[in-house]
């Protein structure tokens, strides 16, 4: 604290109002805006705290802020020139600044603390496998949304997505998709079979990634490990009869890298509307047997759904960052609104964060 005060100085609170909540509340000088709306109760929507997973994503309306660490590093080019900033890195500059963050994060089931086991992994890919965590009590989330697993030794909690739809009663039994990072401390572990029955700290549900409300055309892009997010939000849909046009795009190098494609003509088989799915591969041998899409996958979104209005679709990615970007700028090249854009970007310890 002392630090930041050394850097911005001694300077009267500032007032910040959040939008739907109603809140309004002082910003001390030296603190960013999510902690000082934390220690006034104001309900914001976080996780990381450092700037890295985009939990605490808001638009501002009024005001100025400085910026602890660069907005860029999780925010895209398009969104920061729309005004988005991040809170835990925001500090306000003005008398009185105000943002909105999404109404959708009122409704998230409240984070709680869990104790867990890893009861079964599968191997999906030579860097993908899935982890079946068997938990002391059932866990309530949205689909789309993640957990924190840590373990004794750990300095510091992984994030995975779970790869599940949601039941009604919570789900004692989840699963996620969790890719190989060399040197990571938590992967190498796990694919060395160290973490098999080993006691886990699970810590969630978090995140804002979900699917939204409404009958306007889908666009889903996942890359790696970040098809576990998608599925789940896709599994749901599915079971609740969502009736809208979706196409999937899933990027992968080769084809050794696709996996979970069984479920994926599940969901498709039983789609209440148009669904097509679109595998890219974009470092597959020239020489292979292989007659589909080949590049990024990025590439094929504006042919994707022929003859749609652009205008009223909504695009759903999770996957590596830079996937995640190109996929903003290619969607809203072709019309698709900014705000009807939403993501989870997939960083890992060479990123400096996520799962690792």
């Amino acid at each position: 604290m002392g630090f930041l005060k050394s850097i911005f100085g001694a300077k009267e609170a500032k007032i910040v109002e959040v939008a739907p909540f109603g809140s309004r509340y002082e910003v001390p000088s030296g603190e960013t805006m999510l902690e000082a709306a934390l220690k006034n109760g104001v309900p914001f929507p976080h996780n990381c705290t450092v700037g890295t997973c985009g939990s605490c994503k808001c638009k501002l309306k009024t005001g100025r802020v400085s910026a602890l660490s660069d907005f860029g590093y999780t925010l895209s080019q398009q969104e920061i020139a729309a005004g988005f900033i991040l809170a835990c890195q925001a500090i306000p500059k003005d008398a009185l600044t105000q943002v909105e963050v999404e109404s959708q994060a009122l409704d998230m089931p409240k984070p709680e603390a869990f104790k867990g086991r890893i009861s079964a992994t599968e191997t999906l890919t030579h860097d993908i496998v899935r982890i079946t965590v068997e938990l002391d009590r059932p866990i309530h989330f949205i689909a789309g949304q993640y957990a924190n697993l840590n373990y004794e030794g750990l300095p510091r909690a992984r994030n995975y997505s779970f790869a599940d739809a949601p039941d009604r009663d919570g789900r004692q039994q989840v699963n996620f998709f969790v890719r190989k990072v060399p040197g990571g401390a938590f992967t190498e572990a796990l694919f060395r079979g160290e973490l098999d029955n080993r006691p886990l700290d699970v810590e969630g549900p978090h995140g804002n990634f979900h699917l939204h409300t409404g009958n306007e055309p889908m666009v889903c892009i996942a890359g790696g490990s970040g098809l576990a997010p998608i599925l789940s939000v896709l599994e749901k849909a599915r079971k609740d009869r969502v009736k809208r046009p979706c196409v999937f795009l899933f990027g992968a190098r080769t084809q050794a890298d696709l996996y979970g494609l069984e479920q994926i003509h599940l969901i498709k088989a039983n789609w209440a509307d148009n669904f097509v799915f679109l595998p890219v591969l974009s470092h597959e041998p020239d020489d292979s047997a292989w007659t589909g899409a080949r590049g990024l996958v990025t590439q094929f979104i504006a042919d994707a759904l022929p003859g749609i209005d652009w205008n009223k679709a909504e695009g759903y990615m999770c996957g590596p960052p830079g996937m995640i970007d190109a996929g903003i700028s290619a969607m809203t090249q072709i019309g698709v609104p900014l705000e009807a854009i939403f993501y989870d970007k997939f960083t890992d310890e060479s990123h400096s964060a996520k799962s690792a």
